[in-house]
């Protein structure tokens, strides 16, 4: 078996992922993720929290006393 890297365009990558898995002689390797997925789970939540309305805001005067800083 041989094994090809290839790189293609972003518009074009869906389009050619389409043509590749219609060939049943084709393996496609899934890349492992290049993303810590703790991490991710921690910025969905972020997020949510913040859409939902869970945040507090701070007056740019204010900002040192928040954090304490002298």
């Amino acid at each position: 078996m041989k094994q090809v890297t290839l790189n293609i365009p972003d518009n074009k990558f869906s389009f050619f992922m389409q043509l590749v898995r219609s060939l049943n002689f084709v393996e496609v390797a899934e890349s492992p993720s290049e993303y810590n997925s703790e991490f991710v789970a921690k910025i969905q939540k972020s997020r949510q929290e913040y859409a939902d309305g869970n945040f507090v805001t701070v007056e740019k005067e204010n900002f040192k006393a928040f954090l304490d800083i002298q």
